[in-house]
């Protein structure tokens, strides 16, 4: 066989194998930074609760957004008020896309906290947050379906104390599964990339 045929014919299927591997990499779904749920997908656990007007919030009437949920308390130092931090940086860095995502924050303190003391607080941060609480019997069954773990330590009174609890944000997509979560401290530009993901779908 003619050398020249032959190098003709390498060069052409090194050419498309280079395509290919191309198409690949372009195809190839991009990643999200969050730590996924495995396929099925769960159905994120529903509740109601009364907001700050008296209204009820059910997770499942969501119209059609994203929800982000983290649990937390109006008292708390630090992982609270951090994590509400890059909830609102993350809102900033979706622009527009904003619009079609909610941020709900849920109380472990019920003992503290009111709704309309959790709504003050989260507005703190931006105005279209939804802070919640109730009584201890309506939060329980929440907190355990959501695995939140919730322990008073240093208590020095009955109206001081910290709350150890778990710091994860949850995200619930449009149709009520629960997709992804975000340990604390995670970077808003990454949980905004896996929001854009989804909303690209």
């Amino acid at each position: 066989m003619n050398k020249k045929i032959i190098i003709v014919g390498i060069s052409s299927l090194l050419v498309v194998a280079i395509m290919l591997l191309i198409n690949i990499a372009f195809l190839k779904p991009a990643s999200f930074r969050g730590t996924a749920y495995d396929a099925p997908l769960p159905v994120a656990p529903d509740f109601t609760l009364t907001d700050a007007k008296g209204q009820p919030v059910t997770l499942s009437e969501n119209g059609g957004k994203i929800t982000l949920l983290f649990f937390g308390y109006t008292y708390c130092p630090d992982i609270c008020p951090t994590t509400l931090s890059e909830l609102k940086l993350t809102m900033e860095k979706l622009g527009d896309d904003a619009e079609n995502v909610r941020v709900i924050f849920i109380s472990v303190d019920p003992g503290r906290d009111t709704s309309e003391y959790m709504q003050k607080y989260v507005e703190r941060f931006n105005s279209s947050f939804t802070g919640l609480s109730g009584t201890e019997e309506e939060l329980t069954p929440i907190w355990e379906q959501y695995g939140i773990f919730r322990e008073v330590v240093k208590r020095t009174s009955e109206t001081n104390y910290i709350i150890n609890h778990t710091a994860r944000v949850f995200l619930v997509d449009t149709n009520g599964n629960l997709r992804l979560s975000f340990g604390f401290q995670t970077p808003p530009e990454d949980i905004a990339h896996d929001i854009e993901i989804i909303l690209g779908e």
